[in-house]
């Protein structure tokens, strides 16, 4: 995170998010909707499944191991019905679009990596590839009239989870029938003004919301203000933060009729800002949908966001970021380390060494502490994988808060 961050006195942030009609995000729900059809029936299912989308068209490809049988493009249609793409002309057809599917058995050399499926030594299952996966949270405050509030952000950074929330809501008015007129696709974008690491305005909000034809620009600004907006930002107590400065445009182009895959092809994996903190935490590279949990690309990243939300919640630093990286076959992490950007209460390393000792970040180990075996991941495909206020999850749960206290030694009285 820039030094400019804490130190500027106006320093400007953006995150962005997109609805579940995106055709990026199609993709990461029809992965994980195949994932989770196989986790229902296999808890044991080895899934690493990414789609393709464009005109007319879906691509199922990947490697799938598992004792479960499952009617892929069953499944892909019934996704695409779900998030209201039921005629070609909105963006595919789900009922008439072609579904082609590509998938084979997991690798051998990376099953064995990996360890047997009735493994229960969580030595003896290791990392399913290299990588890096990074967890992070904070405490969001508001600068107001020079006094500082806390935000209620679900330990997010306020433009990701300001510009999800915004996303949700869009879907929501879609689906209920409240804008009738809308149509899946849509994004947003949320700038917010920094103080010295606090929040003091929020800057701009852009919508871009697919519509049908001859909606005019002035009712849909108009609408999305009214019914996605305004309720947000008073659901969250957020309305010192816009004032007249702040800018709102929807659908800065103009028209936006044609959406979804016939606009634009889609693909698994790519939105990977937008599932976890909007760019404001480093991240490791690697996407998280269609991959089953001994992929520690979505395990390790879980559990690096509850080491990190458990830390800022326990008092032990306002704002933390989790890195630990994996070697192929192997179980115990080969770097862990964290960085609490001079907003800790205690040390470091101090910090460090009592998530070693509280936390077990193998990856079996994990799967059993988070309960990753279950269909629990097509919901997170859309609106990003943290700070749900919508979802139990178990790595947003604040269970070992009060060990970690302890083990780090936080004088009383210490926030």
């Amino acid at each position: 995170m820039a030094m400019s961050f804490f130190t500027s006195s106006s320093y400007l942030f953006t995150s962005e998010s997109v609805t579940e009609g995106h055709p990026d995000k199609v993709c990461d729900q029809v992965s994980d909707a195949v994932l989770d059809a196989h986790l229902a029936k296999d808890p044991y299912a080895r899934v690493a499944c990414e789609v393709v989308a464009t005109r007319g068209v879906v691509l199922v490809v990947g490697e799938i191991t598992s004792q479960a049988s499952v009617d892929v493009p069953a499944v892909v249609r019934e996704t695409l019905r779900r998030i209201g793409y039921t005629r070609a002309d909105i963006g595919i057809g789900c009922d008439d679009c072609a579904i082609l599917v590509a998938l084979q058995r997991q690798a051998p050399e990376i099953a064995a990596a990996v360890g047997r499926h009735e493994e229960s030594d969580p030595d003896r299952v290791g990392a399913g590839d290299q990588g890096i996966m990074v967890g992070f949270a904070c405490r969001e405050q508001a600068l107001e009239d020079g006094k500082e509030r806390d935000l209620d952000t679900q330990y997010m950074p306020l433009p990701i989870y300001l510009a999800n929330r915004l996303c949700r809501r869009m879907a929501e008015a879609r689906h209920k029938g409240i804008l009738p007129y809308l149509r899946p696709d849509g994004k947003s974008q949320v700038t917010v003004e920094y103080s010295f690491g606090k929040a003091r305005r929020i800057h701009t909000i852009i919508l871009a919301a697919q519509h049908e034809p001859g909606i005019p620009l002035e009712r849909l600004r108009g609408d999305l203000w009214e019914t996605v907006v305004s309720p947000l930002i008073r659901e969250l107590t957020l309305e010192r933060l816009v004032d007249r400065h702040t800018t709102y445009l929807v659908n800065s182009s103009g028209s936006f009729v044609t959406g979804g895959p016939a606009a634009d092809s889609g693909l698994t994996g790519r939105k990977i800002l937008v599932d976890t903190y909007g760019g404001m935490a480093r991240h490791g590279g690697g996407s998280f949908s269609g991959k089953d949990p001994t992929k520690v690309d979505r395990s390790g990243a879980y559990g690096a966001r509850h080491i990190a939300k458990s830390i800022v919640a326990a008092g032990l630093a306002d704002r933390c970021e989790v890195q630990v990286s994996y070697a192929i076959g192997r179980a115990e992490p080969v770097a862990l380390s964290l960085e609490t950007f001079g907003t800790g209460k205690v040390p470091d390393e101090v910090v460090l060494e009592a998530v070693r000792r509280l936390f077990d970040l193998r990856p079996l180990a994990l799967i059993r502490a988070l309960d990753l075996r279950r269909p629990i991941y097509t919901p997170l495909a859309a609106y990003g994988h943290f700070g749900r206020d919508d979802l139990a999850l178990p790595w947003e749960s604040l269970d070992k808060v009060g060990a970690l206290r302890d083990l780090a030694g936080l004088p009383l009285g210490t926030r």
